[in-house]
C-alpha cells in the first residue's frame, strides 16, 4: 500500500467511513452543474485527429495493438533516431522487431523516444490524457524529444467533462498527476518565435489503434 493510500485510508477510518454507497455517489453525480459545450458531432475520430494535428501533432493509424511495434520502428527509421525506446510496461510485451532495443520504467536524460499508453483522447480540442503511475512514469511524457502515445479509437470521448468518469474509475483512484497533452511543446517567447521542444518533446505523434480494446 503506498503512503496516499495508508493516509487516506486512516482519515476514512478516523471518520467512520469506507467507500461511498452507490447512491451517494449518484446523488453527487447529479450535483455537478451543467453547462454549455461545444458542438462536437458524432465522427469522433476525423475531429480528434484533424485538432491534434492542427498543433503540429502527428498521427498513424494502425488495424489492431500487435502493429504497434511496427508502427513505431517505422517513425523511430523515418526521423533517423536510435532504434530504442523506453516503453511502458503495457506496452513491453508486444512484438517489438529484432535488433530494436526497449526497456519498461521512467525515461533517462539521454531517452530519446517514449512509448507510452493513455487514458483517453479529448475530440473537442484534439487532447490526449495521460495520468502518472508505476506502469507508465511521468518523466516518459515530457524527458524524451520524441513521445509516442498509443490510443485506441474507442477511448476517444467527446468533451473534456466525459474524461472525469474514467478518471475516478482507475483502480488506483485519481493518480499523482494527470497531463492533459494537445502536441508538442512549445514557447513563442524569444524574440516572438515559435519553439518546439522548450520543455517537454519536440514532437508528439498518437499512434491510433481501430481495433477495440
Amino acid at each position: 500500500m503506498s503512503s496516499r493510500s495508508a493516509i487516506l485510508d486512516q482519515i476514512r477510518r478516523q471518520l467512520g467511513r469506507g467507500p461511498l454507497p452507490p447512491e451517494a455517489v449518484a446523488a453527487l453525480d447529479a450535483r455537478r452543474p451543467a453547462h454549455t459545450r461545444i458542438a462536437v458531432g458524432d465522427d469522433l475520430v476525423p475531429r480528434f485527429i484533424a485538432r491534434f494535428e492542427s498543433r503540429s501533432g502527428s498521427v498513424a493509424r494502425v488495424a489492431g495493438l500487435d502493429e504497434v511495434p511496427a508502427a513505431v520502428a517505422a517513425y523511430q527509421a523515418r526521423h533517423g533516431l536510435p532504434p530504442r525506446a523506453a516503453v511502458a510496461r503495457p506496452l513491453a510485451g508486444l512484438p517489438w522487431p529484432d535488433g530494436f532495443s526497449h526497456h519498461p520504467g521512467p525515461a533517462g536524460q539521454s531517452e530519446i523516444l517514449s512509448v507510452t499508453p493513455c487514458l483517453a483522447g479529448i475530440a473537442e480540442v484534439g487532447s490526449v490524457v495521460l495520468p502518472s503511475g508505476p506502469d507508465s512514469p511521468t518523466s516518459l511524457n515530457f524527458v524524451p524529444d520524441h513521445h509516442l502515445v498509443v490510443l485506441h479509437s474507442g477511448q476517444i470521448v467527446r468533451h473534456f467533462e466525459d474524461v472525469w468518469p474514467r478518471v475516478r474509475a482507475l483502480p488506483g483512484g485519481m493518480p499523482r498527476a494527470l497531463n492533459i497533452v494537445a502536441g508538442p511543446s512549445r514557447t513563442g517567447d524569444v524574440e516572438l518565435t515559435l519553439q518546439l521542444g522548450a520543455h517537454g518533446p519536440r514532437s508528439v505523434h498518437v499512434i491510433l489503434v481501430e481495433a477495440p480494446m
